[in-house]
């Protein structure tokens, strides 16, 4: 039976069936869903060194040590430490030589009686690829998505089979290792949005390019990457605080984007409301702006998460195209004040009424989603004559006119939306749902991102004159974007 045809259920049992797999199931939360599935397919004492639960906090520090908050990275790492640990020193001897051992470890918050927490959790596996060889991990992030606390249960009981199979059967081909996570569950019951493989065997692999895959394959609608580059759980980088996100192709990050950015901060942590040392400022990346001739570039897709780390920002990368979708992505995590930036052409695209098409209440119910709960539009304003060649390029902007300034500029206040959409573009003003960006350098408003990109990949004259300095550093040392 080839790996496609694999129930969860043939999973477990192959495993158990195979006598060199030996190792412990500790799971926190959720009941001990993985393990009874092992023991149900029969055979399980061929692979169950032990299994354990320690609910209670004061039982689980005192085995593991103290972690803050116990659905997190940190405990699922001291289990999978603790444990692997204890299997190598009480039994490497006795069968160490022809034994693979590991241990699995879950920590997971599932739905409670009165249905009001987040209900998510940590995954991991710590194992052994050859007797007495090093060990290796592969750790996950995963949400349940149904509402149902027994078939959460159920959810992450087939997830950690997956999980374990996996481990030992597809952990050399990341790609089909992910699209096997969710069989016998479906996309539309859990979502994985971190995956990490670390280990020896593993260090081919890079772990940004594999979250990108969970996005690609749809076991995720959002990644994201710290300032340093590394892959972080959203729950827990914006936890308690307020953000600022700005989103565009960054091909490569221009000075522009940085002005938006920086004088957007600026007004931002000006609020009574915002605190400066709790505001997480990201970029972010959507898939489609990702998309190069149909499909994904790795290599591209590094360098701009690179370029953009080198400025200072961490990133996200969502498959959600309309901004009112990821203002409610962002909502989920952040309970202070959310900001989202943007040029004039791209607030324009938002009063585009065919973008939701598909919402019973159309573009009213987008609004009322998008400035849900303190969620506000930064506006970078525009020169006028770069807006109307951006309006005829690009072949977007045509559902609004613009009235001419003293200053040439576009702002919020001279955008004319669509007539029969004016009366919503101005409450959404007037109450303080769109704020201008102030005191813009309009020395940076001269190009579009594709030319300047056009002037990197020839390396034409001038090419470094529109970009931050970090930028043109990064470029020239890695040789990005080279024709």
């Amino acid at each position: 039976m080839n790996e496609e045809e694999l129930t969860v259920e043939r999973k477990a049992l192959r495993i158990n069936l195979d006598s060199s797999k030996y190792g412990t199931f500790a799971e926190i939360g959720a009941g001990q869903e993985v393990a009874r599935h092992f023991f149900q397919a029969g055979g399980a004492a061929g692979t169950v060194a032990k299994t354990m639960s320690a609910y209670d906090m004061k039982f689980s520090d005192a085995i593991y040590g103290e972690a803050g908050r116990y659905v997190s990275r940190k405990r699922l790492v001291q289990m999978m430490s603790h444990e692997y640990g204890l299997l190598e020193k009480r039994l490497s001897d006795a069968r160490g030589d022809e034994t693979y051992f590991f241990a699995f470890a879950t920590t997971v918050s599932a739905l409670n009686y009165h249905k009001t927490n987040e209900c998510h959790g940590w995954m991991g596996i710590r194992f052994q690829i050859e007797p007495h060889g090093p060990f290796h991990d592969i750790i996950l992030h995963v949400r349940m998505l149904d509402r149902e606390n027994r078939l959460q249960q159920e959810a992450i009981g087939m997830l950690g089979v997956n999980l374990v199979y996996g481990a030992f059967h597809l952990a050399g081909n990341p790609k089909n290792f992910i699209t096997s996570l969710i069989d016998d569950i479906g996309e539309e019951r859990i979502e994985v949005d971190m995956i990490e493989f670390n280990g020896p065997n593993f260090e081919k692999f890079d772990n940004r390019i594999l979250c990108l895959n969970l996005v690609e394959r749809g076991l995720s609608n959002a990644i994201m990457f710290n300032r340093e580059g590394f892959i972080v759980q959203a729950a827990e980088e914006l936890y308690k605080k307020s953000c600022l996100i700005e989103r565009g192709s960054f091909r490569p990050v221009t000075q522009v984007n940085l002005d938006m950015l920086e004088k957007a901060k600026t007004q931002f942590v000006s609020r009574d409301d915002v605190e400066e040392e709790k505001v997480e400022v990201f970029m972010e990346l959507t898939l489609g702006n990702l998309l190069t001739e149909g499909d994904i570039d790795p290599e591209d897709f590094l360098a701009r998460i690179e370029v953009i780390n080198a400025c200072g920002y961490g990133v996200l990368v969502s498959n959600y195209f309309e901004y009112f979708r990821l203002s409610a992505y962002l909502r989920r995590h952040v309970k202070n004040p959310i900001g989202m930036v943007m040029g004039l052409n791209n607030l324009a695209d938002i009063f585009k009424e065919e973008y939701y098409a598909k919402l019973d209440g159309g573009i009213l119910e987008a609004f009322g989603v998008l400035f849900k709960e303190n969620v506000k539009i930064y506006s970078y304003p525009i020169e006028h004559g770069n807006f109307e060649r951006y309006r005829k390029q690009i072949g977007r902007g045509d559902n609004v006119e613009t009235e001419v300034n003293d200053d040439g500029l576009v702002t919020i206040d001279n955008l004319l939306v669509a007539p029969n959409l004016r009366n919503l573009y101005k409450y959404v003003r007037e109450n303080g749902f769109l704020i201008s960006i102030e005191d813009c350098d309009r020395k940076n408003m001269q190009l579009f991102s594709r030319d300047i990109l056009e002037r990197v990949r020839t390396r034409g004259e001038g090419w470094t004159e529109s970009l931050p300095d970090s930028v043109v550093a990064m470029i020239e040392s890695k040789g990005l974007w080279s024709s």
